[in-house]
């Protein structure tokens, strides 16, 4: 089933978050009740219907799937432990990351990556705990969301442009491959209307843009 080699290769279970972060879930429901961990990204519902030799089997479970990268933010909330240092933390990470980005030669006039930062980072975080981002993101944390938000918004001004130039060209490879390395991968059912299909893999059809698999300043690979 595609669904679930996606979830199980791309996605941590309840259980296993538990396990490499050395917390319980009870723990884990108070940090979600008092919003400095997000939700599960994906909740499946399975009824199993088995039939062997000994006879049938039926059997529901209910799974909950989280981005890896939580085991890291988790660390983060017990060390501090109070959810105004914890938002802290994701509002410098995500200014840290624009920031850089910026000096990189990224660039958006959007005012919500520029003098309304702050009052978006507000509104990223309740995106961040309701689980939405540990969907559409590599990791679900503040970089690459960060990020994501970004290239998002150079990809829709550049686009919107009449014509483009062999800097503008160039500008929009960047910012494609930005995307690219930020996004997950999104799940079978969803990638034809998610945004890496519409700025992603149409808008490197419509401009025939080259993958680069390195992405300047960051670590991590565009899948193409």
């Amino acid at each position: 089933m595609q669904l679930l080699d996606y979830l199980n290769n791309h996605f941590i279970t309840l259980s296993q978050l538990l396990s490499l972060a050395q917390v319980s879930e009870q723990t884990l429901r108070q940090y979600q009740q008092q919003g400095v961990v997000p939700q599960a990204s994906y909740h499946l519902n399975l009824d199993i219907h088995c039939e062997s030799f000994f006879g049938q089997h039926q059997q529901h479970s209910d799974y909950e799937y989280y981005a890896k990268g939580y085991v890291n933010w988790l660390g983060i909330v017990q060390a501090l432990d109070d959810q105004e240092s914890i938002y802290r933390v994701f509002s410098y990470r995500y200014k840290q990351t624009i920031e850089g980005l910026k000096a990189q030669g990224y660039h958006s006039t959007d005012a919500k990556l520029n003098e309304k930062l702050s009052d978006h980072i507000k509104t990223e975080w309740t995106h961040f705990l309701s689980g939405t981002y540990g969907l559409c993101t590599r990791s679900g944390l503040p970089e690459d969301i960060a990020a994501k938000e970004l290239a998002i918004a150079q990809i829709n001004e550049l686009t919107a442009q009449s014509e483009l130039d062999e800097s503008k060209i160039e500008a929009l490879t960047h910012a494609v491959n930005l995307l690219d390395g930020a996004s997950s991968m999104f799940a079978p059912h969803e990638r034809q209307r998610s945004s890496r299909y519409r700025l992603v893999d149409e808008v490197r059809r419509k401009y025939k843009l080259q993958c680069q698999r390195h992405i300047e300043g960051r670590t991590k690979k565009p899948l193409c």
